[in-house]
């Protein structure tokens, strides 16, 4: 029995929302009949054995309805009072992890408790996506503030950094989720424009930085990315810097001297145009800094900053892919981007994914059926591939159902994140589903050749204990707050 205000109140596990409830007992069905496909051979029917692993998964999958249950009778001022403390044990466990842990597939990310493995990364989601909730949601914080933002950003960099040092770059990634959180509630959408800009850059200047332009001596990439970058500084100007029209001169002065550079080029003699282009968002971020010391507005400083930022970053970019990052996956952002083709490497797991899914046609080829999957054509497919286990037996059909399912979460979540009545609980309902959001998209994204393949678990769909706790510790706390704040609004 749970009280507010002295007044008492039934079950709070009765108050849950049990149509995001229902999903997720649809999607833990949908993803052991999957795991069932993908991992047994042809004419094996034992499914319920431990020594399986639809055995195992089900056991797992017992056990996250229990955790679920519990997590609903326990009281939720609990989660808010605990946060710190279970952030900081998460935070000491992710560090201690590397040197405690076996080395699975280059990745010390796994801690062997006898017959079974965690992964503390998993659970770090959930510690963290509370610490942020705890944090943003006292009184007068806001991240529109610089200090603010930067103290919450440190909360979700920190065992982002710590899941980089076990060398598991995926999980590690997930974090990033955190920031479509922080725009809701309120970070400066610079810092996003930002985030898309590099992301441009990154791939404008990977995709294209062999590939010379003709009469020059330049990259296509690289003077893409430039060309970018100028016309970026001129939007800028345009927009925050309406009193001054320097956008106009930006534009017309740099249209003019790259034409002028690209004629010299091609027709007298050839060199690297890009250095003109530089020369020139130098002299722009110059000017804005000049002119910003005379008004005193410090939209003049941020400007100039992206600009020579952003060029700084073209050039890293390319020391970052080729020294910085593991050969195999310099090799599939390669493979992504059509730099490369490796059939037989990097890129096999896609292409065989593809066939998969491409093979199972509008209706499926039906449960146990699917013959690239018994075959096992495709590497890892109960785990981060299982999606291609759901097109080939499924099909279109079961593939958009499955889909279908998990759109239909994701804006439950934004609907109950939305009607809370606590800054927290608004700040944790939004951690959760950009959490989930990312998952889907990516791990669909990579099953499909469309994402870099970072190696993701499909939530409630991959087999494994650590994924899916994770998960199911994610949503039902949520649901927890949710059922409190339903009392509330009586």
């Amino acid at each position: 029995m749970e009280t507010l205000n002295g007044r008492k109140y039934g079950n709070p596990a009765a108050r849950a929302d049990w149509f995001v409830i229902l999903i997720f007992l649809l999607l833990l069905a949908a993803g052991w009949l999957s795991i069932c496909g993908a991992s047994h051979n042809l004419g094996d029917t034992d499914f319920f054995s431990w020594g399986t692993r639809s055995g195992k998964q089900l056991a797992w999958i017992g056990c996250s309805i229990g955790l679920g249950g519990f997590l609903l009778m326990v009281d939720d001022r609990y989660f808010d009072t605990l946060a710190p403390f279970l952030y900081i044990c998460m935070m000491l466990l992710l560090l201690i992890t590397p040197f405690i842990a076996h080395d699975i597939k280059g990745s010390k990310s796994w801690i062997s408790l006898g017959s079974v493995s965690l992964q503390p990364a998993e659970f770090a989601k959930c510690a963290t996506a509370l610490a942020v909730a705890k944090v943003i949601g006292q009184y007068g914080f806001n991240l529109s503030n610089m200090r603010n933002f930067l103290k919450a950003a440190g909360i979700v960099l920190l065992p982002m950094m710590l899941i980089v040092l076990q060398k598991e770059t995926g999980s590690a990634l997930v974090y990033l989720a955190f920031f479509l959180m922080f725009y809701r509630e309120g970070m400066p959408g610079s810092i996003l424009f930002t985030a898309v800009a590099a992301v441009s850059y990154f791939v404008v200047g990977i995709r294209f930085e062999t590939d010379i332009m003709p009469g020059t001596l330049t990259t296509i990439g690289q003077f893409a990315v430039l060309i970018i970058i100028w016309l970026n500084v001129v939007g800028m100007c345009a927009i925050y810097l309406k009193r001054n029209n320097s956008w106009f001169w930006f534009l017309s002065i740099g249209l003019l001297t790259q034409l002028i550079a690209y004629l010299v080029s091609a027709f007298i003699k050839p060199f690297d145009v890009a250095w003109v282009q530089i020369v020139g968002i130098v002299a722009m971020a110059g000017y804005l800094i000049w002119q910003g010391l005379g008004e005193r507005l410090k939209s003049y400083y941020l400007i100039a900053i992206f600009a020579l930022g952003s060029t700084a970053f073209l050039y890293s970019a390319n020391f970052a892919l080729n020294d910085v990052l593991e050969p195999h996956q310099q090799t599939r952002i390669k493979v992504l981007l059509g730099t490369e083709d490796d059939p037989h490497g990097a890129g096999y797991n896609v292409n065989q994914s593809k066939i998969a899914i491409g093979s199972g046609g509008l209706e499926g080829k039906g449960f146990m059926n699917g013959t690239q999957t018994k075959l096992k054509y495709v590497p890892e497919q109960d785990t981060d591939f299982i999606f291609c286990t759901v097109g080939e037996e499924q099909g279109f059909l079961g593939s958009a159902g499955v889909l279908l399912l998990f759109l239909l979460l994701i804006l439950r979540l934004i609907y109950l994140s939305e009607r809370q009545t606590t800054v927290a609980g608004r700040v944790y309902g939004y951690c959760v589903l950009s959490i989930l959001l990312f998952h889907v998209f990516i791990n669909v994204g990579m099953v499909m050749g469309l994402t870099p393949v970072i190696g993701i678990p499909l939530p409630f769909f991959s087999y494994g204990g650590s994924s899916l706790w994770g998960f199911t510790l994610l949503l039902f706390i949520f649901l927890r707050i949710d059922a409190r704040d339903k009392v509330r609004m009586r």
